[in-house]
């Protein structure tokens, strides 16, 4: 690992100040699970790290607008253990439960993980299912993206020189919806999925009709991808199994996975059919059990 200078500054402000100063040596540090991996490969080699440690508010879950906002330190393991994030959104809970190992879930950081824009992450798959928002702050001011928006490329997202992830924005779901998030691991819990997917299903007020869905999926491309086509299949139908089956089915003219260890990419794109379907099911179970409980 390279040497390098280390900056704690106690404001937003004072940390993008260092970031204008120094350009493209410095880093932002957070949890720092991926940056110090990176570092120790010497695939990175910054003179400056900019922790953000020492910043007040941004490592708050907090209400907002109806949904919640997690505050960019906050950690895996809280979001995964936070009584509010189960109670409004048990899905997030459950996805981050699935990152890695606890030990990794205590140190990574939700906006640490957003910008380091990895498209096998568990997180964005969800995230982006659910309609999220990332907060952005630079020197120019504040400025809002669609999750989905943000990751433009592989690693690569769409933060601009100068610019820190201060938080995301995740609106609660609509009544009489579900969302189910479902993962193919090749070897271990703590490994990457070969495929994942997340599913949103908004029904109508008879319960059998689909007003809305949203589709994720993770590891079939260079950054997470939303799965319009399948999504337009069930607006406005009566939705059942084969309905279903057809909307999974789908999802392979949207992906682009690669071949690895994990699987080639003709294998990966039939697992994601299947997940797709599987996310599906359980999300619209879910939906249905919220119509039943409001009658």
């Amino acid at each position: 690992m390279n040497a390098f200078e280390y900056a704690a500054p106690r404001t937003l402000d004072e940390a993008l100040a260092v970031l204008g100063e120094h350009g493209d040596e410095a880093r932002v540090i957070a949890g720092g699970t991926a940056l110090v991996t990176m570092m120790r490969q010497r695939l990175v080699r910054p003179s400056y790290l900019v922790s953000l440690r020492e910043i007040a508010g941004l490592d708050r879950i907090e209400a907002a607008n109806g949904g919640l906002r997690l505050g960019a330190l906050v950690t895996h393991r809280e979001v995964e253990t936070s009584p509010r994030v189960r109670e409004r959104l048990p899905v997030l809970a459950e996805t981050f439960r699935r990152v890695a190992s606890v030990r990794i879930r205590h140190m990574a950081t939700v906006g640490g993980a957003l910008a380091h824009a990895d498209p096998n992450q568990d997180p964005p798959v969800t995230l982006i299912a659910l309609g999220a928002r990332v907060e952005i702050r630079g020197a120019r001011g504040r400025r809002e993206l669609p999750l989905e928006e943000f990751f433009r490329d592989y690693y690569e997202s769409a933060l601009e020189p100068g610019e820190v992830v201060t938080g995301v924005v995740v609106p609660s779901l609509p009544t009489a919806s579900g969302a189910a998030y479902v993962k193919f691991l090749p070897r271990t819990a703590d490994d990457y999925a070969t495929v994942a997917v997340a599913a949103t299903v908004s029904l109508e007020p008879d319960g059998e009709r689909c007003r809305t869905a949203r589709i994720a999926l993770g590891s079939v491309g260079v950054t997470p991808i939303r799965a319009r086509a399948a999504e337009a299949l069930l607006a406005g139908q009566r939705v059942g199994a084969d309905l279903l089956r057809a909307a999974g089915e789908s999802v392979k003219g949207a992906v682009d996975p690669l071949s690895d260890h994990r699987g080639s990419a003709a294998y990966k794109r039939e697992m994601a059919a299947v997940m797709a379907g599987r996310a599906l099911t359980q999300a619209w179970d879910a939906a249905r059990a919220s119509v039943r409980g409001t009658r």
